[in-house]
């Protein structure tokens, strides 16, 4: 009989991306600088950071289990960092949603074994820390980079604004740009938000489809590098300008996780 999962891990509530639409009511400037006013250092590594804040209390489990924990205490990183939400939302479970019961893309990866006819995740081990460590580092990139590293994206407009690819720790192609928001109908004058996009085809990267996620706070910096913090898209199509994914909630972006795993049960 296969085993099904019932939400193994606390929802935890995120920031809510509206925070980051308030900023639209201060000055420009103020914003613009380095993510806002708001002080953005923090007297500790990446990894005691994580450590530190419990929507991140799933992630940082899996970077020990990634055998990450030097990584992400001495190197010198860029995290966009997935919360615990994300994690809770790949993992899913079995008929969760009543009017969706066999989909896994609404349900999660253990809808996706069980269809499959594999046991379903019952604790993080279950899933060999290779493979978490594989996706992690989907999200890590070598250096120190702040919101106004990146180039300007507009999805509207990639010609003229297409944003900067850039290569993940692991090699993988990601696309990172701010979009500038506009402030009543007049463009690019408003607040400024950092999105991710992983880049399915390496191949013909200017043409391929973008599995992206907005940031939801941007900018917070350890000892040793810089985390940006992904927003949840849930059944949003937009978060302010930034055309965002569902698959961009799954962890690893898209369903190449569930597939890795899977091969793996």
């Amino acid at each position: 009989m296969k085993s099904t999962i019932k939400r193994y891990i606390k929802p935890v509530a995120i920031c809510s991306v509206l925070l980051t639409m308030m900023v639209a009511s201060c000055k420009q400037d103020d914003y613009y600088q380095d993510g806002g006013k708001a002080d953005p250092k923090f007297n500790g590594t990446v990894l005691q950071y994580l450590q530190s804040n419990p929507k991140f209390d799933t992630i940082a489990q899996i970077v020990k289990l990634a055998g990450l924990e030097d990584m992400f205490s001495n190197e010198e990183i860029t995290f966009f960092c997935p919360t615990d939400e994300v994690i809770r939302r790949t993992i899913g479970r079995v008929g969760g949603r009543p009017n969706f019961p066999n989909d896994p893309y609404i349900n999660g990866l253990n809808q996706f074994l069980f269809n499959q006819g594999k046991d379903t995740i019952k604790t993080f081990t279950d899933v060999p820390g290779t493979i978490w460590r594989k996706y992690m580092l989907r999200y890590v990139f070598k250096g120190k980079n702040v919101l106004k590293d990146y180039p300007q994206i507009d999805f509207t407009l990639k010609q003229l604004h297409p944003g900067g690819f850039y290569t993940t720790w692991n090699s993988d192609l990601c696309n990172i740009g701010v979009v500038f928001n506009p402030v009543n109908g007049v463009k690019y004058t408003g607040y400024r938000q950092l999105c991710i996009s992983y880049v399915r085809d390496v191949s013909n990267p200017d043409q391929s489809l973008f599995y992206t996620a907005a940031v939801a706070t941007s900018d917070v910096q350890p000892t040793n590098g810089v985390v940006h913090v992904l927003a949840i898209a849930g059944n949003l199509t937009t978060i302010g300008e930034v055309f965002v994914s569902p698959l961009g909630d799954m962890y690893g972006f898209g369903d190449d996780f569930w597939i890795d795993v899977a091969f793996n049960r």
